[in-house]
C-alpha cells in the first residue's frame, strides 16, 4: 500500500466548496449574513458568494486585524458575520483582536481559518498555522472547531450560522470524502465515532480523520486488530464524556493532529484520560518541535508519519510496548 490514498471518490469536494456552496444557500434567504475576507476571496472559495451577494461581501484587503475588528463590529449590531482568512495570519496577526474584540467582548463572529495547516505545502513554515488551535484554544469564550468531512463541514455552517457565540472553524484545501454513511449526527463539542473495535482508538481532528481511517482500516486487514475511529471535530469544548467512555476499554490510545505536538488534541485528550484516573497506553501524532519540511501537504503527511502506513505502523508499536 502506499503512504497516502489518493481520493478517487468524484463526488469528494473539498471542505472549502462545501463551505461556500453552504453559506450561499443561507446568504439567499437570510440578509444578516456577511462575510468579510482579506484579500481571500479566491482562496477561500468565495468569488461566486461575491458576484452572487455583493451587498453581503466585503473586503477588507490584506489586514487582518482590521478585518477582525471590522467583524466584531458588524456582530455587535446583530450581523452573522463569517471572517475569512488564511489561518496562519487570521490566529497569529490578529491574535489580540481575537482575543479582546471577539471573545473578550461576546461578539458572535464565526472565524473561518482557511488553507489551515500545512495546506500551503511548499511555502513553507511562514505560511504553516501549526500554532492556530494551540493559542487559540487558550483563549476564553471560544469554541474550536475542525471539520474532517463534507458532511462535518456543513453542519458546522449551517449551526454557526445560527450560533449567538464566538467560533473558529479550520479548512485544508484538498478533496475529502465522507467518512461514514451511518453516523450522521453532528452538534459542537461532541465528537463523532466514525467505525468501532475494542483493540485500539484512533482519536484525530480536521482532515487527519481520513487517513486515521485508512489506517484502521489496514490493521483490520493486515493484522486483525479493529479500531475504534474518533472524528473530535471540536477541540474545544472536548467531548470528556466520549473519551472517558472510549477509555474505559482499556485499549491503546493514538491522537493524530495536523498540528505541533504541543498543547491541542493529543495533550487535551491526555489530560482528560490520565486525570479521570485510566492508564490507558497512549500516543500523540503531529507536527514535531521544528520548522517543518518543505513539500506538499501530501509529502509533509508523509514525512512526519501522518499518512495510513504511518498511523498504522505508529499504532503497532504503541500496542507492542
Amino acid at each position: 500500500m502506499g503512504d497516502v490514498i489518493t481520493v478517487t471518490d468524484k463526488k469528494a469536494l473539498s471542505n472549502l466548496d462545501v463551505f461556500s456552496s453552504t453559506l450561499q444557500e443561507l446568504a439567499s434567504t437570510d440578509r444578516q449574513i456577511l462575510v468579510v475576507t482579506s484579500d481571500s476571496r479566491g482562496s477561500g472559495k468565495l468569488v461566486p458568494f461575491g458576484q452572487k451577494y455583493p451587498a453581503q461581501h466585503i473586503e477588507i484587503g490584506i489586514a487582518e486585524q482590521n478585518l477582525v475588528g471590522v467583524a466584531a463590529g458588524l456582530a455587535s449590531t446583530g450581523k452573522k458575520v463569517f471572517a475569512v482568512s488564511p489561518a496562519c495570519f487570521l490566529s497569529a496577526r490578529s491574535f489580540e483582536q481575537i482575543k479582546t474584540d471577539v471573545a473578550y467582548s461576546d461578539n458572535p463572529v464565526k472565524l473561518i481559518g482557511i488553507s489551515a495547516g500545512v495546506s500551503y505545502g511548499a511555502l513553507g513554515s511562514t505560511h504553516h498555522s501549526l500554532h492556530d488551535f494551540a493559542a487559540l484554544r487558550a483563549v476564553h469564550n471560544l469554541i474550536v472547531v475542525a471539520p474532517a468531512d463534507n458532511f462535518e463541514t456543513e453542519q458546522a455552517i449551517r449551526q454557526a450560522a445560527e450560533l449567538n457565540h464566538p467560533i473558529y472553524i479550520r479548512f485544508g484545501k484538498k478533496p475529502m470524502p465522507l467518512l461514514s454513511d451511518e453516523n450522521q449526527e453532528f452538534s459542537f463539542g461532541k465528537g463523532r465515532i466514525i467505525c468501532e473495535g475494542d483493540d485500539l482508538v484512533l482519536v484525530a481532528t480536521g482532515e487527519t480523520v481520513y487517513p486515521a481511517l485508512q489506517a484502521a482500516r489496514q490493521l483490520e486487514t493486515l493484522h486483525g486488530i479493529r479500531a475504534t475511529v474518533v472524528s473530535m471535530h471540536t477541540i474545544k469544548p472536548l467531548d470528556y464524556e466520549l473519551l472517558a467512555n472510549v477509555a474505559a476499554k482499556g485499549c491503546p490510545i493514538l491522537t493524530v493532529e495536523e498540528h505541533s505536538v504541543f498543547g491541542v488534541l493529543g495533550e487535551a485528550c491526555a489530560s482528560c484520560v490520565f486525570q479521570n484516573g485510566f492508564r490507558n497506553s497512549f500516543k500523540i501524532m503531529g507536527i514535531p518541535d521544528e520548522y517543518t519540511v518543505t513539500g506538499s501537504q501530501v509529502e509533509i503527511f508523509n514525512h512526519y508519519g501522518l499518512s495510513e502506513n504511518g498511523i498504522a505502523k505508529e499504532a503497532l508499536t504503541l500496542m507492542n510496548t
